[in-house]
This record gives structure tokens, sequence and C-alpha cells, in this order.
């Protein structure tokens, strides 16, 4: 295929996944990482059954099925009383193949894709400093050495240096509250009655989340009210905010921890001529429902299609509706739900808390608003709206 390179930045899950179909559409693929090896740090952990079903005839979801926990019910709770409304995703079994989901660090979808590129694709160590298009085409720069080549894809985070070079803003605000992760052996369930693998959790004064992976916990907290984000990440703060909630615990082993700002944007365009943004650094959300790594990989899927229908013939305006399609599911799909989990589950007020306990708990009562309650919080909505889109 002449003269169409793509350049990807970024190695990511999301730039893989597009890298990966854009190698299986006939592309001749770059992709720049500026660190030198698939990162293994805490990050998400959490796919949804759309996701899984795009990966499923690859066997990369047997794949991540194998190395993750399957967790087909999720809950919100109170932590003083153990109510809860549970969500049992099994009412999507006319929807998805995959009514549940499933709990993998990412990493395990990074290796698994890499595994499936040929073997010069992803340049490790190579740090982009510059990315401009002129007639020609595009140029990516990388350890001082210029590429050149049809598209550019940003697939480079929060702080992207492609979408500088889109000219895009990022909108929106940062929240103030930060969130601590923390994975830890100790077993929750032994301790908290009927939990689920994804909990989230009303404690006095403010939250705390638990989502369980086949040898772990992922415990999510929050710092204290005038505490210190380095205060706050200590081993100390982080045992007794532990033990003030399962007085059990002792001293929890803590096997990885940080702590990080949560961020609601969403850049003002998705292109500039030939260069792309996809993933977090198209859009930026709460963690809250776990929107944030599937959101992308859905992006890569979609720029995926389009870049290989133009490149098959079709008519350059189909690049337009990359963006027609994947940002207002980004602004009213994956941002909206994710602020409105996260306001929710900020609620400090007993009563408020207690009337949406008992509105969620009517909804997971009633197999038809449940259903359309999972297929909105599972992203199933969000990209049947996809197609509708311009």
């Amino acid at each position: 295929m002449a003269n169409r390179t793509i350049l990807i930045v970024g190695a990511g899950p999301v730039g893989l996944t597009l890298a990966w179909q854009l190698v299986s559409a006939g592309f001749d693929v770059k992709v720049f990482e500026a660190e030198s090896e698939i990162s293994d740090q805490l990050r998400a952990s959490t796919f949804h059954p759309p996701t899984l079903d795009m990966f499923d005839a690859s066997g990369i979801t047997a794949k991540l099925i194998a190395a993750g926990r399957i967790t087909p019910t999720w809950q919100i709770r109170m932590h003083e009383t153990g109510e809860r409304a549970e969500f049992d995703l099994g009412v999507l079994a006319d929807d998805t193949a995959h009514p549940y989901r499933l709990q993998c660090r990412q990493a395990n979808l990074s290796r698994a894709l890499l595994a499936m590129l040929p073997a010069d694709t992803v340049h490790f160590g190579a740090e982009v400093s510059a990315v401009s298009q002129d007639t020609r085409g595009v140029s990516v720069v990388a350890n001082g050495e210029t590429h050149r080549g049809w598209a550019v894809v940003g697939c480079d985070g929060a702080r992207s240096l492609v979408r500088h070079a889109v000219g895009a803003d990022f909108e929106g605000t940062t929240y103030p509250e930060s969130t601590i992760l923390v994975t830890t052996h100790f077993p929750f369930d032994q301790h908290l009655d009927d939990l689920s693998g994804v909990n989230y959790i009303w404690k006095p004064g403010g939250t705390y989340s638990l989502l369980r992976l086949p040898d772990l916990w992922r415990v999510s907290l929050h710092p204290e009210d005038g505490q210190s984000p380095e205060d706050a990440l200590s081993d100390a703060s982080i045992r007794a905010q532990t033990l003030a909630v399962v007085p059990e615990a002792g001293n929890i082993d803590i096997v990885e921890k940080r702590i990080y700002r949560v961020h609601r944007r969403v850049a003002s365009t998705y292109r500039k001529g030939m260069v792309f943004l996809c993933g977090d650094a198209a859009h930026l959300n709460s963690p809250k429902g776990g929107m944030g790594l599937n959101g992308g990989v859905h992006d890569a899927f979609n720029l995926a299609e389009k870049l290989a229908g133009v490149a098959a013939g079709a008519d350059d305006a189909l690049l337009d509706r990359y963006e027609a399609q994947r940002r207002p599911v980004a602004r009213d799909d994956i941002l909206a739900q994710a602020d409105e989990n996260r306001r929710r589950m900020n609620t400090t007020d007993q009563t408020e808390r207690l009337t949406h306990l008992r509105n969620l708990q009517a909804i997971a009562a009633d197999p038809a608003k449940a259903r359309d309650f999972l297929l909105r919080s599972s992203m199933i909505s969000g990209l049947r709206r996809t197609r509708e889109l311009a």
C-alpha cells in the first residue's frame, strides 16, 4: 500500500489496538513509545462487554479472560449497614457475547497486542519531539530522526504532544480531589459480607472502592480533609484508612500505590488534516465506571475503519466521520456518565445517599430498567449511538 504509512505516537493499549487494526488492514505502521517497554504500572483494569466483543475473534479476549477475573455483578453499597444495589450484567445476554465485566490489568491487553504485531512495528525508547504536516504528508521526529507518513495519530495520553500539534484546546475541568490507588492481598471479601467483584462504597464522610483482580484487590481511597498528597500516599495513612473500614485489617500489605488527579476534558477537535487524536489524548474522565480505557479502544477501532476505507478508495470526507461519531459519545456518554457516577458517589448527605440507593435498588429490581441502565453503563448504548451519528 504505497504512501500509506501510519505513524502512531504512544504504545499504550489504545495505540497498540490501532496499530494492530491498521496492520491487519494492510498498512505499514510505526509506533513510537518513549518508555523502554510495556508499562505494568497501576492503571485501568475494567473491560466492558462491547470491548471484549471487539477483541473476541482475534483470540485476545480469551487471553484477557485467562489473565483476569470475570465479574458478573457490581454494586453500590453503604459501608455502615451493608445495604446495596447490585446489578447483574446477565440481563445483557441478548446484547453481548460477554455479559459481564472483566477485571484484568491493561498491560495484559498491551502485551497480547504487541505479540500480534510485526517485530519492527513498535519502537520503544523513541521519544517524539515534533509532529508536523505539509502538502506531501506528515512527519514525526523521534530521537532526532524524521519519519514520514500518510497520517499521524496521537495516542500519547493526557499531556499529548500531538494534541498541541493539532492546535486543539483541552476543554473541561480538573476535579479538586485526588485518588489514591492501592493493591493488596488482604481478603476484603472475608470481612465485608456479600461483596461483588466491583464495589463502590459510601462510608461516613467519604467513599472508597474495591475491585477484585485474580490475585489482588484494588482499593481506591481519597485524602482526608487537609491532608497533603504526600501524607495521603504514605503507607501509614493508607493503612489507617483501611483500618477505619475494616478494623481486622491490621497492617495490610501494600503491593503498589499511586496518587493522581481526575479530569473531565475533551479535545475541541480530534483532527487537523491527517493528524488525529485517540484515547486520553482526546478525552479524559473520572475512573468511576471504568470507561476511559474502553472508550479509547473504541476510538481506535473507529478510526482504523475510516483510514482503511479511504485507503481503499472511499472519499476523504469519510475521515470527518471519526470526530463526528466519537467526540459526541465522549462528551455526552463517557464524560457525562463518569461525571454522574462521581457526583453520586461524592454525595455526603446521608438522606441523599439513601435516596440514590433506593433509586438504584428499584432499577436493579426491574429487568427492563436494569437492562437500560446497564446498556448505558456498559457502553453499549454509546456505541450504538455512534452508528447513528453523521
